[in-house]
């Protein structure tokens, strides 16, 4: 919004559904065709109309359709209004060293939060991260064949090369560190670990060989080590996921799609093996909720039906038809349109030998069945006693997530969050701040918004910190950025730093390109450790104090 001259991107930051909203939406008539927000996306998102992917090609309507009809000739809103632009965080120095802030977690909250501390000069930003791969969920949770929304790691990349930002990979804090230990050698503690955990389905039979969670699947396919050995079983029919969020749909497509059009993307290598031998027909996405109360996105659902067929049964024809008479909001009609066009089960081209994907609604899990294994799920309709059971070898959930206990600070267990004003954690017992401890992304806000939501939400927790900074509020860190580096040396000898990375990253590249593929990932800790020594000239410590030199 920021770059548009002409302020028609909407909703923009101080309109009141910017914080919920699916997508944003450029006014096709007070569009100047400038470009500007071309050169600003950070990930290709936008496209002139007469460029867009064919599978892209609903939006054209969908965008649309988000402004009102207006006379002829006439261009609104205003052009002479832009967006509000929010303020950066004015650092004034004080103290013995500059303002060192460390940063808990490496995805987008943590990463844009770098972003907003290291528009201020001198400004020293360490960020600690448990994997040696930085990213957080856009290189473990954004889809194989979702390359171009990946593209923000560009970004992030130029962040972690400026002055006065290091890395400290598989360091897990917690483990090797404690919050204590960051707390001595910087002014603040940041945490943007996200929400790591699945909320679970407390039904009889979860847990049996077949169960498992959309999330796993989803690091399974994606290279994330603590997922490389997940036992997916795809020598069944029928796979069933529980809960139709964005992360179900992920799952479902990757399960259906032709693995020889995911062999150029950078899936993992043995999850590509699995997919190739599947014998998967069908994917049925269940919700325990009417189509109405659908929780995937309008883009999610879009992208969906243009990359695989997708169908309905009669009884959810008719209760998309019930919806329709009676939603008023527009999105959520647009939601409905779609699914209405959608085929039916039982249609001839419903019995290809593609494989499906199926949305059920208003089916309420009530066991998973078998002995040594899953072998299917019993429902309820939901609101009545009937049953229903479904066929299945492989059944996941995917139902939202919770957030995990950081040690060391308070949780509200119930939230899932770490209990904050601003981004500055307090006590709930004293209702006072805890000194030197931030929060920022899912563990502050819960499990709600996109990748781009973090930056506004990043920035409002960095005005927060800087304030108290420069409020004085903040104590001295006890050494400089040396002691750092020797401190986390000492407790975790096996630190990697941006150096580190770089050698990972240009690894996975070089494997990539001889198979005309974006990256071949590492999926194993020691193998991303090996190729860290062998590209090592000196020990890890002297390439992190000649990098802190070097500032």
């Amino acid at each position: 919004m920021f770059a548009c001259p002409v302020y028609c991107i909407h909703p923009s930051p101080d309109e009141p559904d910017f914080a919920t909203t699916e997508m944003l939406y450029i006014d096709p008539d007070a569009c100047v065709d400038c470009g500007a927000c071309v050169r600003a996306c950070p990930v290709d998102a936008i496209y002139p109309d007469t460029q867009l992917p064919a599978q892209q090609l609903p939006f054209i309507e969908i965008n649309k359709s988000y402004y009102p009809k207006r006379p002829e000739g006439v261009k609104l809103p205003p052009t002479s209004k832009l967006a509000p632009i929010l303020p950066a965080a004015e650092v004034h120095r004080r103290g013995k060293y500059p303002l060192t802030v460390a940063i808990v977690g490496s995805g987008p909250a943590a990463m844009y939060a770098a972003d907003e501390l290291l528009t201020q000069p001198g400004v020293l930003v360490n960020v600690f991260e448990k994997l040696p791969t930085p990213y957080g969920l856009v290189r473990a949770g954004v889809a194989p064949d979702h390359q171009h929304t990946k593209l923000a790691t560009k970004l992030f990349d130029e962040i972690s090369w400026r002055r006065g930002f290091n890395f400290f990979l598989n360091v897990e804090v917690g483990n090797h560190l404690r919050h204590a230990d960051l707390l001595e050698y910087h002014h603040a503690v940041l945490y943007a670990s996200g929400a790591l955990h699945d909320r679970r389905l407390e039904i009889d039979g979860m847990g049996l060989p077949g169960t498992g969670t959309a999330t796993e699947v989803v690091g399974w396919y994606n290279g994330h080590p603590e997922f490389t050995d997940l036992p997916v079983d795809l020598g069944h029919e029928r796979v069933v996921i529980v809960g139709n969020g964005n992360v179900a749909l992920d799952v479902a497509r990757i399960l259906t799609a032709d693995p020889d059009k995911l062999a150029g993307t950078d899936i993992a290598d043995n999850a590509l093996a699995v997919l190739r031998d599947s014998r998967v027909q069908e994917v049925v996405i269940v919700a325990r909720r009417g189509p109405i109360a659908s929780a995937f996105t309008l883009p999610e659902l879009v992208g969906l039906t243009q990359a695989a067929e997708v169908v309905l049964d009669a009884e959810d024809h008719a209760r998309v038809r019930n919806d329709l008479a009676t939603v008023r909001d527009t999105f959520t009609r647009q939601k409905l349109e779609i699914l209405a066009k959608l085929g039916s089960v039982d249609s001839a081209s419903a019995r290809s030998t593609k494989p499906r994907i199926r949305f059920a609604y208003e089916l309420t899990p009530a066991r998973v069945l078998g002995e040594e294994r899953a072998t299917a799920v019993e429902f309820t309709v939901t609101g009545t006693d009937e049953l229903r059971r479904l066929e299945a070898g492989l059944v996941l959930t995917s139902i939202g997530y919770h957030g995990t206990p950081i040690a060391d600070l308070p949780f509200d267990d119930a939230a899932g969050v770490v209990p904050n004003e601003g981004g500055r954690v307090v006590d709930p017992v004293t209702g006072q701040p805890v000194p030197g401890a931030y929060v920022s992304g899912w563990i502050k806000r819960g499990t709600n918004g996109f990748i781009g939501t973090n930056k506004s939400d990043s920035l409002k927790t960095i005005q927060s910190l800087v304030a108290d900074y420069n409020a004085g509020q903040l104590s001295e860190p006890i050494g400089g950025p040396r002691a750092v580096a020797r401190m986390v040396h000492a407790r975790r000898p096996e630190v990697i730093d941006a150096a580190g990375w770089k050698a990972i990253d240009r690894a996975e590249i070089a494997r990539g390109q001889a198979q005309n593929r974006p990256r071949v990932k590492f999926t194993r800790v020691p193998d991303m450790l090996d190729e860290v020594a062998d590209h090592s000239d000196v020990p890890l410590l002297q390439n992190l104090l000649s990098a802190l030199r070097r500032r």
